[in-house]
């Protein structure tokens, strides 16, 4: 069974892709789940330690992908490994990171967090590296972007196995990488 702590982080994914990070309330989900607003209180006193506990566990994943690719021999090894755990955490969180590449409420509230700058620097850099120079980086952009947007919403009709190998094909081919079969 979940803790009121996992319902309230679940809810709060659902009404921030519904409704953004910014049209969200502590109300709303309280009402969501049928709690009183005291109970969300006792667990998180704003909207942004809500978001911390939503984010923490993708910002972890996320560090843990860059530092395994960083130790990786080759920029097309390391490349190809940031594809593969960044696509495979988007399908694995779809919501949530559709929430992460498309919201400018959650944007705007991570400007505060220098780690998230931090993981996504590392991140680009590893993708941009591949083609060194501005077609890299905008490569390493459309990636970043496309993979968060890609595993949103509107993939809804795909098994996690067909949206990853779709998601990852499409990220191989911006950045020249090698595609799989």
């Amino acid at each position: 069974m979940d803790t009121t702590r996992e319902r309230l982080v679940e809810a709060a994914v659902q009404l921030f892709t519904r409704h953004s990070f910014a049209g969200t309330s502590l109300q709303m989900i309280a009402d969501e789940l049928g709690f009183t607003k005291a109970a969300i209180y006792y667990h998180f006193r704003t909207r942004e330690q809500l978001l911390t506990a939503v984010l923490d566990p993708v910002l972890q994943q996320m560090q843990q992908i860059v530092e395994e690719a960083e130790n990786l021999r080759g920029v097309h090894s390391r490349a190809d490994h940031m594809v593969r755990g960044y696509v495979e955490l988007a399908v694995r969180n779809r919501a949530l990171v559709s929430v992460l590449g498309c919201d400018p409420s959650v944007n705007e509230a991570l400007r505060t967090r220098p780690e998230w700058d931090t993981v996504i620097d590392r991140q680009m850099a590893l993708l941009a590296d591949v083609d060194p120079g501005p077609a890299g980086t905008v490569k390493a952009a459309m990636v970043f972007s496309g993979v968060a947007g890609g595993a949103g919403v509107g993939s809804t009709g795909l098994t996690d196995d067909e949206l990853f190998h779709h998601l990852a094909e499409a990220a191989r081919r911006t950045l020249g990488l090698r595609i799989r079969r």
